[in-house]
């Protein structure tokens, strides 16, 4: 497919994913799919939270303007995996459809952590088992691959369920995912195009449409939200569209653009892990300690949060591209400037605090044998964290609340 017809695709899934999400609101509303003010969420106002819909109908509009365009206009079939790749394209949408399905059924329910978790695994397997994995990598050290062997198989489920969720814990702002989703889709449509890889190509620029699309109404303020629904359908197909993007590249750094590119949801998920680690709470529970939170409680609004975490992810996806098409000096330049810009935000937004709190302060035994967190006892911390609290350490700040998901 040539540019043109990218960028059309591009087009039709925007519109497509604008025109549906009326649709989205009254099917939220309907079955109370709606996100209520309260103390843990930044919201002053209901909002329905099932955005996905429209995400999803932007992606079968785009998926459908490919085959007429096939059939018609006489467009390139660009379902064409690199030959050492035998994928059944019907079954990875069958897995997109069965991940979509887990966040509408959350959205609705609210499932139980272990149970959502139980359905992105089989989402993922049912994609894996159609032959997408990622079964090895370019050797740095010599020539040929360094092959995985069975374990690409687990290797391949992790990769995507953790690319789901990344994109579900970073969905705390207006506009904040699918700000971020669109850039790394962006990013991934750009190496594609540059590496020859049209299946990633047009499923990277259509996913890049659905964002641009529903962000008419989600950005701040935002009078719809993605929900479970929009964030792991986002987060899971760009999992999906970087292994097509890097399968068997012939470089080995080529797997950093799809890592670069997630790299603030990926900093930020991993960050959160540590926290509730230490905090002693299930990761899944949430917080105010994430990297949004922290920008508003420096001062900036949601929409300057908002645009500094995109600038923060552009900056990295530029890095990423930059680093496979560069050698020697140049990439290391490149990889010091991503690495710079990171570790600027994450100290000057002390994001390592509960890290090295724990390291400096150690756990110690109370009378009771719970440990605290800051060495007191249960008296002298003054009990348990009160009803909606943050659960961080009283030097962390009070928090603005926490995300959606």
């Amino acid at each position: 497919m040539n540019l043109v017809e990218c960028l059309a695709l591009f087009v039709l899934a925007a519109l497509a994913t604008m025109l549906l999400v009326p649709a989205a609101k009254r099917l939220a509303v309907r079955f109370d799919a709606i996100d209520y003010p309260s103390a843990r969420r930044v919201n002053k106002e209901p909002v329905p939270r099932m955005g996905g819909v429209a995400m999803l109908g932007g992606l079968l509009v785009a998926l459908l303007a490919v085959f007429v365009g096939m059939c018609v206009l006489g467009w390139a079939d660009p379902f064409v995996p690199h030959p050492s790749l035998k994928v059944n394209y019907i079954g990875v949408g069958a897995g997109v459809l069965f991940m979509f399905a887990v966040g509408v059924v959350d959205d609705v329910v609210d499932l139980k952590p272990k149970t959502k978790l139980a359905g992105q695994v089989a989402a993922a397997c049912i994609v894996v088992a159609s032959g997408l994995l990622l079964s090895s990598v370019r050797n740095p050290f010599g020539a040929g691959f360094l092959e995985f062997g069975w374990f690409s198989y687990p290797l391949t489920v992790f990769y995507l369920v953790a690319f789901a969720n990344v994109i579900n814990l970073i969905d705390g702002l207006d506009g904040l995912a699918a700000g971020i989703t669109a850039i790394s889709a962006f990013t991934l449509f750009a190496f594609a195009v540059l590496t020859f890889r049209p299946d990633a190509a047009i499923m990277s620029i259509a996913l890049a449409g659905v964002c641009v699309g529903f962000l008419r109404y989600n950005f701040h303020p935002a009078s719809i939200f993605m929900g479970d629904s929009g964030a792991l359908l986002l987060g899971f197909s760009l999992g999906i569209v970087s292994l097509f993007a890097v399968a068997r590249s012939a470089a080995f750094v080529s797997l950093l653009v799809p890592l670069l590119a997630a790299g603030v949801p990926i900093i930020d998920t991993a960050l959160a892990i540590v926290r509730r680690t230490r905090a002693h709470k299930p990761i899944d529970q949430a917080d105010s300690g994430h990297i949004h939170h922290r920008l508003m409680e420096t001062g900036f609004s949601q929409r300057a949060t908002t645009l500094i975490m995109w600038g923060w992810t552009a900056v990295l996806a530029l890095c990423g591209v930059l680093i496979t098409r560069l050698s020697g000096m140049g990439r290391i330049v490149v990889f010091c400037i991503a690495a710079g810009v990171t570790a600027y935000g994450v100290l000057k937004l002390h994001l390592l605090d509960p890290v090295l709190l724990h390291h400096y302060h150690p756990r110690k035994k109370t009378k009771r044998g719970r440990a605290d967190g800051d060495g007191r006892t249960d008296e002298e911390a003054g009990g348990s964290d009160s009803e909606g609290g943050s659960g961080r350490d009283e030097n962390e700040g009070a928090g603005s609340g926490t995300p959606r998901s």
